[in-house]
């Protein structure tokens, strides 16, 4: 309840040199805390009349904030609904962009499958014919599968003693023969590859049998005729392949009197 008008008052006497606590604890104790409480008071009372303004101030603005923060609230609710409604579109937007892409995805697939099929039937087109001349070709062979094998026959069991111009001789002969017995064979008929692959024959090559038709054919014969053969072999070319061809088999050369004998163990 301090006003200002008795601070103005109090000015003369705390303004004076010997108005303080310690001149008066010596004059009289119980006024000295009169004193120093009427010193208090006025410092209170300036200090009071900055503060009471700050104090109306902050009132003031409590009460904005309060009222900004309500308006905040409000706004936050509704930012959060917004936020939710804004998530279930992009949810809904995601899902309609993956349907997209899965879509492209399958049309692209697609396009790829239709050029795919389209480059398989263009080329299906053009093997037509390569296939029906192949078709033919193995009915022919079925037909004459029995004359071919029969030559085939022929060959391993009886022309292994003779050269390579008896050996066509005999190959006439007979193709005569059943032309008159009316036994249908292949005219172009190429016994070393119908009995024989070309891997095999590298094989033997490179385990020193020559690679002339002749020496190909005595390899045939050594390799698929029932009987045991006898190499006549001056040159020693067929003891050197033999020898190399069987020496993974436990091969055994008996060489008494320059004449070998190959068994198999």
């Amino acid at each position: 309840s301090i006003t200002g008008e008795t601070v103005e008052l109090l000015e003369p006497y705390l303004d004076m040199e010997d108005y303080n606590l310690e001149i008066a604890k010596k004059v009289c104790g119980n006024v000295a805390g009169l004193c120093s409480w009427t010193q208090a008071m006025a410092y209170f009372y300036g200090i009071n009349k900055e503060v009471l303004p700050l104090k109306a101030n902050l009132a003031l603005q409590e009460g904005r904030l309060a009222a900004a923060q309500t308006e905040l609230n409000n706004a936050q609710i509704q930012l959060d609904e917004k936020q939710m409604e804004l998530d279930q579109v992009q949810a809904m937007y995601d899902t309609a962009m993956k349907e997209k892409q899965a879509l492209l995805d399958d049309a692209e697939a697609c396009r790829r499958k239709m050029n795919n099929a389209t480059a398989l039937i263009e080329g299906l087109g053009g093997e037509k014919l390569r296939w029906t001349a192949s078709s033919k070709n193995f009915q022919n062979q079925i037909t004459n599968l029995v004359g071919n094998v029969l030559l085939a026959t022929g060959f391993l069991s009886y022309s292994g003693p003779f050269n390579q111009e008896y050996r066509n001789l005999l190959l006439q002969l007979w193709k005569k023969e059943m032309d008159n017995s009316k036994i249908p064979y292949s005219n172009d008929l190429n016994l070393t590859g119908m009995l024989v692959d070309n891997a095999t024959v590298g094989e033997w090559n490179l385990q020193g049998l020559p690679n002339d038709d002749l020496s190909i054919q005595n390899g045939i014969i050594v390799t698929k005729a029932s009987r045991y053969p006898l190499l006549i072999d001056p040159q020693g070319q067929g003891k050197s392949w033999i020898k190399n061809k069987e020496k993974n088999n436990g091969l055994q050369v008996n060489s008494s009197f320059n004449i070998f004998y190959v068994c198999h163990l």
